[in-house]
């Protein structure tokens, strides 16, 4: 789990590197924390898809060993939340969809805290890794709930939209 975090945390530092370096698409750290969950979430998001004999991350198998016995149709349940993350990292890079892709993630990633409550509590591994522990993964999906909410909210809403969005009339500079 903590490898994801650092799939977020990478991009992200990276991303803002190039804002600061004048690709103007990065301007701010809330915008290149929504590209950076995307990266994130194209990586978590194919795992869903990938056949037992990738060892080098997650497979589809591994997945599916998490998904809760209450819940029916695992393997589908996998294939379903794979396509959502990979929508959902299609969503936070397009500017027009940006804010709704963050709630929908946002609810996504709230429906997954039972698969990673029961995959915890049951010890379930992933790639052959011990069961990541209840106290890492819960507060590892808030992180990602309040990154997505953040990063995502509606444009003109902050200060460092403002920031990278010229004023429509002068005085509006000058603080008038």
């Amino acid at each position: 789990m903590l490898v994801s975090l650092m799939f977020l945390l990478a991009p992200w530092l990276g991303f803002r590197l190039l804002g600061l370096l004048g690709l103007t698409r990065f301007a701010t750290w809330r915008i290149s924390a929504a590209h950076a969950l995307a990266v994130m979430l194209v990586l978590t998001g194919s795992a869903h898809f990938v056949p037992d004999t990738v060892t080098v991350m997650p497979s589809h198998a591994d997945l599916t060993a998490m998904v809760p016995p209450f819940v029916p149709f695992p393997d589908l349940m996998v294939y379903a939340t794979g396509v959502l993350e990979l929508l959902g990292a299609l969503g936070l890079v397009v500017t027009a969809t940006r804010s709704a892709a963050g709630v929908c993630l946002a609810l996504l990633f709230v429906v997954l805290v039972p698969a990673n409550v029961y995959a915890a509590i049951e010890g379930v591994p992933l790639n052959g890794d011990p069961a990541t522990p209840l106290w890492l993964r819960i507060p590892e999906q808030i992180v990602y709930i309040t990154i997505a909410l953040w990063a995502t909210r509606p444009v003109g809403t902050t200060e460092d939209h403002r920031a990278v969005t010229p004023p429509l009339w002068p005085s509006q500079t000058s603080g008038e």
